[in-house]
């Protein structure tokens, strides 16, 4: 997936392309065209949510054999030659570039289980042993398993599966009896 940066000026282009009426299709066509881009309908549509513009309050499509009803005219926007003077104007925090840092970030505390693991293999893993991996940090490092007992319901062991959750939010059912019931699991 490609990240793409708008410009303020395509999104002030998509805000007035959008209240007048266009759908997002159009929108990135009419966009594309005029900023020499190659947006996509739904990099306009995900950019609309982004900006709240998003609603359901496109008309209902014609029948097919009727007219279409006649588009609103579409606006003059500034060319190419003008967007590439805005762009030496811009900020660069405008552009939000992703950060990047050149010193050395302090690694956190890993959390260990009180566990001695027996490091199966995949192969070697029986049902009810706890698939906690271990291993393949390094390139070629080969990831082994713990192979506990596990805890009834998960993948797990218990000193395992209290890494992963929260001791009382797990302790609550996820689905409980009148739940399964209105579902018409049971």
């Amino acid at each position: 997936m490609e990240m793409t940066n708008w410009l303020p000026e395509h999104s002030a282009a998509l805000q007035d392309l959008r209240a007048r009426g266009l759908s997002y299709s159009e929108i990135a066509d009419t966009i594309n065209a005029t900023f020499n881009t190659a947006y996509t309908r739904y990099a306009a549509l995900s950019r609309a949510q982004r900006m709240g513009l998003v609603g359901l309050d496109r008309v209902e499509p014609s029948l097919p054999g009727r007219l279409d009803p006649p588009k609103p005219s579409l606006p003059k926007l500034p060319g190419i030659g003008r967007l590439r003077e805005g762009r030496a104007e811009l900020k660069p925090d405008l552009l939000r570039w992703p950060k990047i840092f050149a010193e050395a970030v302090e690694m956190p505390q890993l959390r260990c289980a009180a566990v001695e693991p027996r490091h199966l293999s995949l192969l070697d893993l029986k049902r009810g042993d706890c698939r906690y991996p271990y291993g393949g940090d390094a390139d070629g490092e080969t990831v082994t398993f713990c192979g506990h007992p596990c805890r009834p319901g998960t993948s797990y062991c218990p000193p395992h599966f209290h890494l992963g959750r929260d001791p009382e939010a797990s302790a609550r059912p996820v689905l409980n009896e009148a739940w399964l019931q209105a579902v018409g699991a049971i």
